[in-house]
């Protein structure tokens, strides 16, 4: 879909300087002195300190109110304030709930069974490579599945460490373990791993951690410290982990962005794609930095936590273990009549 696939890319590293090159690069000025004042509801499931409220959907809106002269505006509803927890955000979204949403694929993977084809082990190492690698399949082979809204952007949050409360650091040390993968769809995985996967929200991990639940769960480097502070329930941090990640949506109830004024339509237009997945990417992103940033500096939050970083043989072990349980994930497609599934996960890792 080369409508939703734009030519602008933020600086990787830079949120400041990215939203400034988006800014010169993609401004846009559209006279609405036409258009009715509209204000868009936002669902998230997220604290209001989160990044996802506190940067991308405040560049959101603030090019939405600039473009438009102040007529198209957002209101953001934090926390779940539109409906608790991030399981049902696609459907809040469809069923006009709230205007926009944003969620994530891996809950509702019956409903996006190829869009969670990024979520495995692959090529990828940072959620810019793998949301410019989702990017590059999408027309051929994603957009189906997202003909009941009106997408705004796609993009991803790389799953880099584990934080946990025993050393899960080697083969040997992840049998048994109770751990959250980063999505259902990579529980074979796991459980090649030697695992006992368990499916948790991520608003229930600190609890989970906390009370022995879990052993451990998947994570950005950042989740170790503030909003989620999994350092206060965790005793180590293992990096060198092979790299999952979460896929996300920011979708608009299409009934909603068809009842916008034409000179609103093309300011979403004009956002979406490209330009709002790869904003979403470097949120995640350089918030992963900023949590590496933080580790470094020895935050008295770490004193007590033991890092271990996984050496490259078991590493090159644990590799080995997920390519092979690959091929029952691509069986289990097939099963379902998704014949493609391994040319679409090796078109997103070429």
């Amino acid at each position: 879909m080369k409508s939703m696939l734009k030519k602008i890319k933020p600086k990787h590293t830079d949120l400041k300087q990215a939203v400034l090159s988006l800014t010169l690069a993609t401004g846009l000025s559209i006279g609405a002195g036409s258009a009715v004042a509209e204000e868009l509801s936002v669902a998230t499931f997220i604290p209001p300190q989160h990044h996802i409220n506190a940067f991308y959907f405040d560049w959101f809106g603030k090019e939405l109110a600039e473009r438009s002269g102040g007529s198209l505006t957002i209101k953001v509803y934090p926390a779940g304030q539109l409906g608790a927890g991030p399981v049902q955000q696609y459907k809040r979204v469809v069923e006009g709930v709230a205007d926009i949403a944003f969620g994530l694929q891996t809950y509702s993977p019956t409903i996006f069974p190829k869009s969670v084809l990024i979520v495995p082990p692959g090529k990828s190492a940072t959620a810019l490579e793998a949301t410019e690698r989702l990017l590059s399949v999408y027309d051929e082979h994603l957009a189906d599945e997202y003909e009941d809204v009106k997408l705004i952007g796609l993009f991803t949050v790389a799953g880099d460490a584990w934080a946990s409360t025993r050393d899960i650091s080697t083969v040997e040390g992840l049998s048994g373990a109770k751990i959250v993968p980063f999505a259902t769809m990579v529980t074979p995985l796991m459980e090649a791993l030697g695992t006992v996967p368990v499916q948790m929200p991520v608003t229930e991990m600190y609890t989970g951690l906390s009370t022995g639940t879990i052993d451990g769960t998947t994570i950005s480097p950042a989740q170790m410290g503030k909003p989620w502070n999994f350092a206060e329930v965790s005793t180590h941090y293992i990096d060198n982990i092979p790299v999952s990640f979460a896929v996300f949506f920011v979708a608009m109830n299409k009934e909603r962005y068809m009842d916008l004024s034409d000179e609103h339509r093309a300011i979403i237009d004009e956002l979406s794609g490209e330009t709002a997945s790869m904003m979403g990417a470097t949120s995640f992103h350089n918030e992963g930095l900023r949590g590496k940033k933080w580790l470094a500096s020895k935050p008295a939050a770490m004193e007590e936590i033991t890092s271990v970083t996984i050496s490259d043989a078991e590493r090159a072990k644990m590799d080995a273990t997920i390519q092979e349980a690959m091929k029952g994930i691509f069986a289990e497609y097939a099963e379902r009549g998704i014949d493609n599934a391994e040319e679409i996960y090796n078109a997103m890792n070429k």
